[in-house]
C-alpha cells in the first residue's frame, strides 16, 4: 500500500518575522504569539505541545502534552513521574518542546532541560483539577501494559466509591516539570518556502543572542 503526497502543497502568506520586529526576550515573544493564537479562535488547544525525550531504549520519542503555565523561567507541564516520559527525563533531562499553530502558519521549537517543580506547586495545580481527573492520576500506572480498558474502569469505579465526599491528595509519583530553555526558535511560514526562522540562544551572561536561520 502506498500513497503519494507530493501534490500536498500550500503557500504560506499570512505574516512575516524579522529581526527588527521581534522582542529582545524570547519568553515575551512567545507570549505575544500565544496571545495572537488565542485571539484567532482557530485553535482548540493552543497550549498543546509536542515533547520529545530520549528514552531508556536510546530512541527519541515525541508525544503531545498540554502546557499548563509559562513563566520567565520556562514552560510547565504535568505528568506521572513513573511514566515513560518521566523515566526518560529522570535519565536525561535534555528535551525539546514544539508548538504548531497552522491557522497562523507558525511553529515554536524550544530546546532545554526539564526539572521537577516544587511539590507545593504540584499540590496547588492538582487541587485545581476536576474530581475525575484527580482519580485518573491515581488509577493509571501510566505507560504500563494493561490487559483491557475494563480493568481501568473498574479501578476508577472503586476509587469513586472510596473517595466519595473526601479530598483527593496528589500522588507522590505525579507532578510538574519545568523546561528551562537554552534555545527558542520562532518559525513563520512564507511564500516559496523561504520561511522566516529566528532563533534565540542563551549566552553565558544570561542574555539572548538573536540570529536568523536559513529556511
Amino acid at each position: 500500500m502506498e500513497k503519494d503526497l507530493g501534490d500536498y502543497r500550500k503557500s504560506y502568506e499570512k505574516s512575516e518575522l524579522n529581526e527588527a520586529s521581534v522582542l529582545e526576550n524570547p519568553i515575551e515573544q512567545f507570549q505575544k504569539w500565544f496571545y495572537e493564537v488565542e485571539k484567532s479562535n482557530g485553535v482548540d488547544e493552543p497550549n498543546a505541545m509536542t515533547i520529545s525525550t530520549i528514552g531508556l531504549d536510546g530512541f527519541p520519542k515525541s508525544r503531545v502534552v498540554l502546557m499548563k503555565k509559562y513563566t520567565h523561567e520556562g514552560f510547565i507541564f504535568y505528568t506521572n513521574y513513573q511514566s515513560e516520559k518521566g523515566r526518560a527525563l529522570e535519565n536525561n533531562p535534555s528535551t525539546c518542546l514544539s508548538f504548531f499553530w497552522p491557522i497562523l502558519e507558525r511553529q515554536v521549537i524550544i530546546k532545554g532541560s526539564a526539572e521537577k517543580i516544587a511539590e507545593n506547586l504540584s499540590d496547588g495545580y492538582f487541587e485545581s483539577r476536576p474530581f475525575g481527573s484527580k482519580l485518573g492520576a491515581i488509577v493509571s500506572e501510566q505507560s504500563q501494559v494493561v490487559a483491557s480498558r475494563e480493568i481501568l474502569e473498574k479501578r476508577l469505579a472503586a476509587l469513586e466509591k472510596s473517595y466519595e465526599g473526601k479530598e483527593v491528595e496528589r500522588p507522590e509519583n505525579w507532578g510538574g516539570y519545568i523546561v528551562k530553555p537554552i534555545s527558542i526558535e520562532f518559525w513563520q511560514g512564507r511564500p516559496n518556502r523561504l520561511h522566516d526562522r529566528i532563533r534565540y540562544t542563551l549566552q553565558k551572561d544570561l542574555n539572548w543572542k538573536i540570529e536568523r536561520l536559513q529556511p
